[in-house]
Formats: structure tokens, C-alpha cells, sequence
């Protein structure tokens, strides 16, 4: 990587098997770019895919699909970044649908993939699936994807409300479309949407999505640095049951990603080859215009004069129109106009209020009871001055530093479990 390259961006990754799971069949991809020509080219790009399937059949088409949609995407011929995602996402399920058919144990093996691309002139989304891309800005989160399950797709048809009893009896871990199980499958492509200093972006599979509320994932992105964000995310999945894999990616814009972004635009602007700005030949034609205007001046033919004046005038005019329009121009370039979707879906507002506070907390203490009845031995020490020390913030009135000691504690009690978990482990295989 180049010593004087930035990349304009931070990230932080994670992805868990969680609680009552053999294996991780959610797979990501980080590739933000290393130069600025693959910047300029490509931009950032951030994947994350959620496999479904019998045996190791999930896990092989996640893999395949974070794998096959970087490869296919750096290189594919086409200039166009939305265009060449889309083309990724759809070569990627081909790949995905072709391994199933050699094998019967793949059969049908399928995954959702959501694409990420951080670009000069803006961010690109591809969508298959029910596996989210969010981005927060100014305090407001919103759902750039929409997911392609049953319940979104009632609700998106207005025939059922989602608060009626029709609406709650439908399913919502259905999806109605994914990688893999068709030859053929249609992608959605979001933006491109601006991108400012300090927006993020969230990548995120259901196992994560569906155990933390929307609302949450706002105020912990907005009142957290993105390595403690991801953490927290991910153990209070766990620690509410982790049901399933999780995995979340978060991107962070930063300052300088507005220097590197005019960088690389003004880069792309500038010609390959120095030509001329104005045709010589029209230059020519203003000189001899204006020496023949002299000639005949002189020799007092002022029909003629004023003739060659004018032609002259033109031509001028003419050069400097060429001249204007050589120029390059950097500034305030139109975002391409990309088909594809209507994100963002639906928002929500970062709130670091005292009720979510207490709301994070509650967790913790649902396992604290737990490990009381069942005589766990846990260290509450730390997460005890963790929570005090919370308290303390939400007197004062300092929200966001108590959400932050919160989320502390939450991963302190989520490292005592695991520890649990580690000694009975053990303990198992001494028996033994």
C-alpha cells in the first residue's frame, strides 16, 4: 500500500457464530482500495452474505458469493461501477447455482448478498435477500435495502396490515429471493447517494438485524467508535439468545474522504493527450480576417472591410466557445443516473435516551437472574462499576457516555459467558 495514500474511510468487521450453531455460514468481504487509480476505477467495496442450506451448503455459498462478486466485480470490463456490480452479483449466482447442480448435497443451496461501494462520486448498493445495508447520517439511520422476505413484500403490496393478525401471523425469517437456488436472479441496485464527512454505513445479516432493534443500531452507531460499535452489536445479539450467525460491517466516512474523492474525479476529467483547445484552422481564419480588414481599410473598400470584420468576429466567437468548453470541470459533477431501486426504506432516529439505556441494561440483568437460578459462577464485578458509573452519566444527563458504559458492560458480561463456557467445556473433556 502506497505510504501516501488515504483511503478516506475506516472500518470495522465482525462476524460470529452465535449461540446454538455448529457453524458460521455468514461470510463478509472488506476490499477498500489500496491506490488511488483503483479508487478512482473501482472505490471501496464491502460485502456481506448470509448462506442457507443442508450441511456445509450454507457455507459454501456465502463464500462463493463474497469471493465471486469482488472477483468479478475488479474485473469486469464494463466503466460503469453500478453496472458492474449488478453484472458481479448476477455472474456470482450463476457460479452459485452451477455448484449446486453438481453436487446433490448442494442442491438448492442458496445466500442473500449486500454490496457496499464507496465510489468519487457516490455509494452503490446491490441487493439480493434480507441482509441490510444502513446508512446513518446526523442522527438519522435509514435502510438504504429493501429485504426480499415475505413480510416486506405483503406490506409492500398494501393488501395486509403489518399491525393486523394476518400481518403478525406471517413469517419473517422467509425470504423470496437469494443467490443460488435459480439460474437467473434480479438484483437491486440503491443509488448512487451522496456521501459527507462523517455519514457510516452498516452492513449486516438477519442474525444481527433480527435480534437488535432498529433504533438501537442507530444510537450505539451514533454514541460509538465503529471496533466498539460492531462488538456490542454482535454480543447483545448473543446475549439475547443468538439464534443465529451474525455478522456486521461498519464504515466510517471520514474528513479527508472529500480531498481524495476531488483527487480521483479530477483525475478521470484529465485528458489523455494534450490536444489543442482551440482548432488552429480558426485561428488562422481570425488572423487572415483581420489583416484583410487592414488591407482593405486602406485602400478605403469599406463593403469588403466590414465583411471580413464580421467573419472575424465570428470566428473569434467560435474559439472561444471551443476554448470554454475544453476546459475541464471538477466541481459539482452530476451523480450518474443508475436504475435500480427507491431507498432509503424506512428511518429511524438515533435516541441515547434514558429508557434505552435502561432497555440495553435489562439484558444484562435477564442473564444475571439467570446466572443466579443456575448457580453460574461469573465475575459481576467490572460490569457492576460499568453500570454504576452509567447511572452516574444518566444523572447528569451525559446519554451517550452512558450508552458507551453500557455497551461496556454488555460485552464484559458477553466475555464472562464465554469464559463460562470455556471452563465447562474443559471440565467436559477432563471428564472424558
Amino acid at each position: 500500500m502506497s505510504e501516501t495514500w488515504n483511503s478516506g474511510i475506516a472500518f470495522s468487521q465482525l462476524t460470529d457464530v452465535g449461540m446454538r450453531r455448529a457453524n458460521n455460514q455468514d461470510s463478509l468481504a472488506c476490499l477498500p482500495a489500496t491506490t488511488a487509480e483503483r479508487f478512482q476505477d473501482r472505490g471501496h467495496l464491502f460485502v456481506v452474505a448470509d448462506g442457507m442450506g443442508a450441511h456445509a451448503a450454507g457455507e459454501m455459498a456465502s463464500r462463493l458469493a463474497t469471493d465471486h462478486i469482488a472477483m468479478q466485480y475488479f474485473r469486469s470490463p464494463l466503466d460503469d461501477c453500478s453496472e458492474a456490480l449488478r453484472a458481479a452479483v448476477a455472474e456470482s449466482n450463476a457460479e452459485i447455482f452451477r455448484r449446486g447442480q453438481q453436487n446433490p448435497e448442494f442442491h438448492n443451496m442458496g445466500t442473500t448478498a449486500s454490496s457496499l461501494v464507496l465510489m468519487p462520486r457516490g455509494a452503490i448498493v446491490a441487493h439480493v435477500g434480507d441482509s441490510r445495508v444502513y446508512r446513518l447520517r446526523a442522527g438519522m439511520l435509514e435502510q438504504l435495502t429493501f429485504d426480499h422476505s415475505l413480510v416486506w413484500e405483503f406490506e409492500a403490496s398494501g393488501n395486509i396490515d403489518p399491525d393486523s393478525a394476518i400481518g403478525h401471523s406471517i413469517p419473517k425469517n422467509v425470504i423470496t429471493r437469494s443467490l443460488g437456488p435459480n439460474q437467473v436472479v434480479d438484483v437491486d441496485i440503491e443509488g448512487p447517494f451522496e456521501i459527507f464527512a462523517n455519514d457510516r454505513f452498516l452492513l449486516c445479516s438477519d442474525g444481527l438485524s433480527g435480534q437488535v432493534e432498529d433504533e438501537e443500531i442507530a444510537t450505539l452507531m451514533d454514541c460509538l467508535p465503529e471496533d466498539l460499535a460492531t462488538r456490542v452489536m454482535v454480543d447483545l445479539a448473543n446475549l439475547r439468545g443468538g439464534p443465529d450467525n451474525s455478522t456486521v460491517i461498519i464504515v466510517r466516512v471520514e474528513d479527508s474522504y472529500a480531498n481524495v474523492s476531488n483527487h480521483s474525479v479530477a483525475r478521470s476529467r484529465k485528458p489523455k493527450h494534450d490536444a489543442p483547445a482551440v482548432s488552429p484552422l480558426l485561428l488562422g481564419t481570425i488572423g487572415v480576417c483581420l489583416l484583410g480588414a487592414l488591407a482593405l481599410g486602406l485602400t478605403e473598400a469599406w463593403g469588403p472591410m466590414i465583411v471580413a470584420i464580421i467573419l472575424g468576429l465570428i470566428a473569434a466567437a467560435v474559439s472561444l466557445t471551443q476554448f470554454l468548453q475544453s476546459q475541464p470541470t471538477v466541481q459539482n459533477l452530476p451523480l450518474p443516473k443508475i436504475p435500480g431501486g427507491k431507498g432509503p426504506y424506512r428511518r429511524y432516529k438515533a435516541q441515547p435516551t434514558k429508557a434505552l439505556y435502561e432497555r440495553l441494561g435489562h439484558t444484562v440483568e435477564e442473564l444475571r437472574t439467570a446466572a443466579n437460578e443456575r448457580n453460574w459462577l461469573m465475575n459481576w464485578q467490572k460490569i457492576d462499576k460499568l453500570q454504576q458509573q452509567g447511572d452516574e452519566a444518566i444523572t447528569h444527563r451525559d446519554s451517550k457516555l452512558a450508552i458507551r458504559l453500557q455497551a461496556e458492560a454488555i460485552i464484559e458480561t458477553m466475555h464472562q459467558l464465554r469464559e463460562l463456557n470455556n471452563r465447562a467445556a474443559n471440565e467436559t473433556a477432563i471428564d472424558r
